[in-house]
């Protein structure tokens, strides 16, 4: 299959009420954990390096982002401290992995000079603040955009917000349920208005779609073949038809 098969993407959402909506969306989901497993994600011992891991993989696959952790690691200033302590040229040497690393790594110290300046090292005082203020402060930081700012809440501090991305934009349009131009709110508030507001769901949900994303459901050859929820697929079924 190839780029004029992704043409074909189906853009109308279903038009479900709120009850079966809810039952399909955790079809989906138990789909996708039955064939993947737990994702155990976000891979990071602590909210920090959730945090500095959200920044430095904007753009780059998580194994460069991991690299760049990796090497914060080893360099001992994988810490608020040890970020605003560390020159700028240093510390973008450190994450040259991650790509873009003089931008990330202004955006790692921008963090943490608001954490620094405003809450007196306090990483949980921060995250502790009620979800819709947490979200907009981060919005405010230098380098930090919606996407950023809800993999933070979610998963570095556990409130619930579900985080969407280009990997959902792709699987929920062809699955039917987005038309191929929707905005991050709006992809969002569907998947907030349609489940519980719950964060092991969500942060499961947004895993899994993001291996189903990255092993299978591709954005030029989609290996429907291999998919969990082909059978729930809008386009795979247009396709049938039309074969």
């Amino acid at each position: 299959m190839d780029q004029e098969w992704i043409k074909g993407t189906v853009s109308l959402i279903h038009r479900f009420d709120g009850d079966l909506m809810h039952d399909e969306l955790m079809k989906i989901y138990n789909n996708l954990c039955e064939h993947f497993g737990p994702r155990h994600w976000w891979p990071a011992d602590t909210p920090f390096e959730m945090i500095m891991g959200a920044i430095l993989t904007q753009n780059v696959s998580w194994r460069s982002a991991a690299e760049a952790i990796e090497s914060l690691k080893q360099e001992g200033i994988l810490s608020i401290e040890g970020i605003l302590s560390t020159d700028p040229v240093s510390l973008a040497a450190l994450v040259r992995s991650a790509r873009y690393h003089n931008q990330k790594a202004k955006k790692l110290q921008s963090f943490c000079g608001v954490i620094a300046g405003e809450f007196r090292g306090d990483l949980d005082e921060f995250l502790s603040q009620e979800m819709g203020t947490l979200r907009e402060r981060l919005l405010d930081i230098y380098g930090i955009g919606p996407e950023t700012a809800d993999c933070i809440i979610l998963y570095a501090a556990e409130q619930p917000i579900f985080v969407v991305d280009a990997y959902t934009r792709r699987i929920f349009s062809r699955l039917g349920y987005f038309p191929e131009k929707i905005s991050y709110e709006e992809m969002q508030h569907f998947f907030m208005s349609n489940l519980p507001r719950d964060v092991a769901l969500f942060n499961e949900y947004h895993a899994q779609i993001d291996a189903l994303g990255h092993h299978t459901c591709l954005k030029s050859k989609p290996r429907c073949g291999e998919c969990p929820v082909v059978c729930q697929c809008a386009v795979q079924t247009e396709l049938n038809t039309q074969g």
